[in-house]
């Protein structure tokens, strides 16, 4: 550790690090303005002012056959980021999320004496419960946003800070109701259902045609339903436009209002991840689904180990939205389970009541500003305008 830097490493290797990312240096500097951010970061984070050495869109792959199709890439910037840290410039580093890249880093760190925040939990609680011995060696402090993490790490001997959910200050709408209803072109008075087939080509690819089919079965039991897909930032609109040529319904896209899409939304179709989580937080019904490359389900079912895989069903403790795997995605089952809410007026408030005590357990917004304020803590660093007293 260089006691006298202002330079601070920071990683992060996909989109929603990268989000994070940008919003912790953001909140850093306004605190301490002559920090200096070296590291791996997207746009967010570049425009927040991080000297990225390399771009992250050829990263964030799933599962084995992402990370082996882009294993020398990874090798290559896993180099230049090890003789960054091994150049002793570094007071501290922060490592966002993507652990399998940034777990490797912070082995380098501890080498080199560098202190290594991880912020973002690996899933431990789901697969590879040993990571934790890593990073207990590893680690100088795991920050966490998932309420439940907090106890694990503690048992584990992890130093470790619940500092709150990002979505309680994301996931809101710019709209109204009303104004996101004509802005889509959509009737309020109608039963709206959402596609969201993921943020991953992958994802698209292989759950958007089964997503087709089961609008087709809502359709044909509830004629005047209506479909919007708002499209992930990371995918390309055309993919998905491409897609619904197949479509023998109308399905309305939108990009860049995914919020205010999800709070016109009374069912969704949703795949896995942390889309799942959002729609909670605008208390929508859902019906969770997934499906693997077979070579990646088939390495993954060796240790992989929980009851659920859906987030909001994690967070609640309890599998309060359906979830389907593989061969259980079919368009019958999904139609099943939407008509099943779509139909019942007292089962979809009970459900959206369920989701929003989710809320509730996740804390309180100002995430970047409560880590920032910790970290500085942690960098021993005061804030600009703290006053030392003599």
């Amino acid at each position: 550790m260089n006691r006298d830097s202002k330079k601070i490493f920071i990683s992060a290797g996909e989109e929603s690090g990268d989000l994070q990312g940008g919003n912790l240096v953001r909140a850093l500097k306004e605190q301490r303005p002559d920090l200096e951010f070296h590291g791996l970061g997207g746009k967010k984070m570049r425009h927040a002012g991080v000297n990225s050495f390399f771009e992250i869109d050829r990263l964030g792959g799933l599962g084995l056959t992402g990370v082996l199709g882009g294993f020398f890439h990874h090798l290559e910037i896993y180099r230049k980021l090890k003789e960054e840290i091994q150049s002793g410039e570094y007071r501290a580093a922060i490592l966002i999320h993507y652990p399998m890249f940034n777990l490797l880093l912070a082995k380098v760190c501890r080498q080199c004496r560098v202190p290594a925040y991880f912020f973002i939990s690996p899933q431990v609680w789901a697969s590879r419960k040993r990571r934790i011995r890593s990073i207990r060696r590893t680690i100088k402090k795991m920050y966490v946003i998932l309420p439940f993490e907090q106890a694990l790490y503690e048992k584990a001997g992890v130093p470790v800070e619940f500092v709150g959910h990002p979505f309680l200050e994301l996931a809101r709408p710019t709209l109204s109701k009303e104004e996101a209803f004509k802005a889509f072109g959509l009737d309020p008075e109608k039963p709206t259902v959402g596609l969201l087939p993921g943020s991953r080509k992958g994802e698209v690819v292989r759950l958007l045609p089964v997503f087709i089919r089961a609008a087709a079965r809502i359709k044909k039991e509830i004629p005047d339903c209506q479909f919007l897909l708002p499209i992930a930032d990371a995918i390309d609109p055309m993919m998905i436009r491409e897609g619904l040529q197949q479509s023998s319904v109308e399905i309305t896209t939108v990009a860049g209002k995914g919020y205010d899409a999800m709070n016109c939304m009374d069912f969704a179709l949703c795949a896995s991840g942390s889309a799942t989580l959002e729609l909670g937080l605008f208390g929508c019904p859902m019906a969770v689904a997934y499906r693997f490359n077979p070579v990646t389900f088939w390495s993954l079912r060796w240790f992989v180990n929980v009851e659920s895989f859906a987030l909001i069903n994690i967070v609640a403790g309890e599998k309060i939205v359906p979830e389907l795997l593989q061969h259980q995605v079919t368009s019958e089952r999904l139609a099943s389970e939407a008509l099943a809410v779509l139909r019942d007026p007292a089962r979809k408030a009970a459900l959206r009541e369920r989701m929003l005590k989710v809320r509730e357990t996740l804390g309180e917004p100002g995430v970047a500003r409560r880590l920032a304020s910790s970290l500085l803590k942690e960098f021993q660093l005061a804030p600009a305008d703290e006053k030392i007293s003599l």
